[in-house]
């Protein structure tokens, strides 16, 4: 190993245990039915042949990720018996013994390996901190680092919540640390790993389609029959995970009943808990406008038997405004993702195929069918490859991180678990506000966050009201038991329109640095011409 990738090492390394040491302190912790459905996947893919994992329906939750993690858990569930053999019992509905809960909590920190790995990856591939003349860059990259492997937003969701996220957003890393290599098949097949993974990350895939057809296929190919070559294996380096996963239900004639589970559009609009996007604020204005309607007769209110704020996973209609279908937000996620598109595809370059990723990521989370409010992590995740040498871009990260950080806390609700998360949130944030307004020379003053402007301060600030209204008034007052559901859209809307904001400028800053990029090669153009003319003159 290079000399020069010591210190990486031991950054990552260092990380990665200090990650390690604050997330094993969580293992006692509430897990959220998200424990049960992956306990349960365990026991079906050990117990049942191939053929019936996307059939079997004894519990209530049901296979619904790619046949790639469904083997993922298959692989788990070999090291299950050294701890509990019953939770491999299928009928074992709701099992959590204290050793199955460690099993489990213990395969969420195993897998960050990868994450770890890709932070490595990245660190030597992006060269992150090199820009910063003032801070030696080992120590802007432990910071990097360690604001991946100790992310609030991971850690809530994985490590007290309960999933595999960084386990899945460690390959997205990986694709794009390989991207930045120029190794773009390498990066294809980790891509399309990831979507047989978990589907969500189709989000971005619009990103990796332009970029990889313009860079490999066009910028690589010498002429027409380099080209086809080029589509070719690109092709073949796409499909192959995809044949892999999905082959063997092919040929048991299982696809349509798989794709089925993976894309249940009769589930809604909205998830359970409202992520905070466009669509939240459309159905307050919407129950605004209706109970507006009531009172003054104004206009006609739709009668519906579904009330969109009852907390629960199910399909709802509008009572004023015109109800949302899957094939509307797929359209407006579309149309809203071309600028970004059609920016990379006219500026193909490294970075605006990463501002492009974080863009199309965001528009899907604000626009998209039934989103969970945990995916605002592949904006987030990936917005951080950025933030540590683009002070733009570490703006608008931190406002980012901090809404939807906020934004993910009605998933821990009960009493003990919400002074952790609380002081989790509170720590990651001051660090973060710290580490980059270090890194980018602005230490804030009495009136200004780190790199923010008033407005944007003043509304982190009003968090902690929230929070205290959220976490502690609404039982106190006995509001939970006529408004049980309002802490959750308090936090939704108010989050949401911070979100939409950072969206606005995100896409702002990548249209003003394309504008700039053109006038250089506008400039450059015209000396050109300058020149020749001159020549010719002499």
């Amino acid at each position: 190993m290079d000399i020069r990738n010591y210190y990486k090492v031991i950054v990552v390394t260092l990380s990665f245990t200090i990650g390690a040491i604050v997330k094993l302190a969580l293992l006692p912790c509430y897990h959220s039915t998200d424990f049960e459905v992956h306990r349960n996947w365990l026991a079906l893919t050990h117990s049942l042949p191939l053929n019936q994992w996307y059939y079997e329906n004894r519990s209530e939750w049901t296979l619904d990720y790619p046949p790639l993690f469904a083997h993922f858990e298959y692989g788990l569930s070999k090291l299950a018996p050294y701890f509990d053999s019953e939770m491999l019992d299928i009928n074992n509905l709701n099992y959590a013994s204290g050793k199955t809960k460690l099993f489990q909590r213990l395969t969420v920190i195993g897998s960050e390996i990868i994450l770890a790995i890709a932070i490595f990856s990245l660190l030597k591939s992006m060269q992150i901190g090199r820009k910063n003349h003032d801070i030696p860059m080992p120590i802007i990259q432990l910071l990097f680092a360690l604001s991946l492997l100790n992310n609030f937003g991971l850690m809530l969701v994985d490590n007290m919540h309960f999933q595999y996220n960084g386990f899945l957003l460690g390959i997205l890393l990986l694709s794009i640390s390989c991207m930045y290599q120029n190794q773009y098949l390498m990066s294809a097949i980790w891509f399309s790993t990831l979507l047989n993974l978990k589907h969500i990350f189709l989000y971005i895939a619009p990103a990796y389609i332009v970029y990889l057809f313009y860079a490999f296929c066009i910028r690589q190919s010498s002429n027409w029959k380099r080209f086809i070559v080029n589509l070719i294996a690109l092709g073949i380096a796409t499909i192959v995970p995809f044949i892999l996963s999905f082959g063997p239900f092919i040929l048991m004639n299982q696809l349509p009943q798989v794709l089925s589970r993976l894309f249940p559009f009769k589930r809604g609009l909205c998830h359970a808990y409202w992520a905070p996007n466009v669509w939240a604020i459309y159905n307050v204005l919407d129950k605004g406008l209706a109970t507006i309607g009531r009172y003054t007769r104004l206009f006609q209110v739709r009668s519906t038997s579904v009330s969109m704020t009852s907390g629960l996973v199910q399909d709802i209609e509008h009572q004023v405004l015109p109800s949302i279908t899957p094939a509307i937000t797929f359209i407006l996620t579309i149309v809203f993702m071309m600028p970004s598109l059609i920016r990379l595809f006219r500026c193909c370059s490294k970075r605006t195929f990463l501002e492009t990723i974080i863009l199309c990521a965001l528009t899907s989370f604000l626009f998209g069918w039934h989103v969970h409010e945990k995916a605002i992590l592949i904006s987030i995740i990936p917005l951080s490859l950025l933030a540590f040498d683009s002070r733009e871009h570490a703006r608008y990260f931190l406002l980012l991180s901090t809404f939807g950080g906020f934004s993910l806390f009605p998933l821990i609700f009960t009493g003990p678990e919400s002074m952790v998360k609380i002081g989790l949130f509170i720590g990651y944030t001051t660090f973060l506000f710290y580490a980059l307004g270090e890194i980018h020379g602005d230490h804030g003053s009495t009136f200004n966050l780190p790199l923010l402007n008033r407005l944007e301060t003043f509304s982190i600030v009003l968090l902690i009201p929230l929070c205290v209204y959220v976490e502690c008034l609404h039982t106190i007052l006995h509001i939970d038991r006529i408004l049980p559901f309002l802490p959750l859209l308090l936090i939704s809307i108010y989050c949401s329109f911070f979100i939409v904001y950072c969206w606005i400028r995100l896409h702002t800053i990548e249209a003003h640095r394309e504008d700039e990029l053109t006038a250089v090669e506008s400039t450059v153009k015209f000396s050109g011409q300058l020149n020749k003319k001159e020549k010719k003159k002499n």
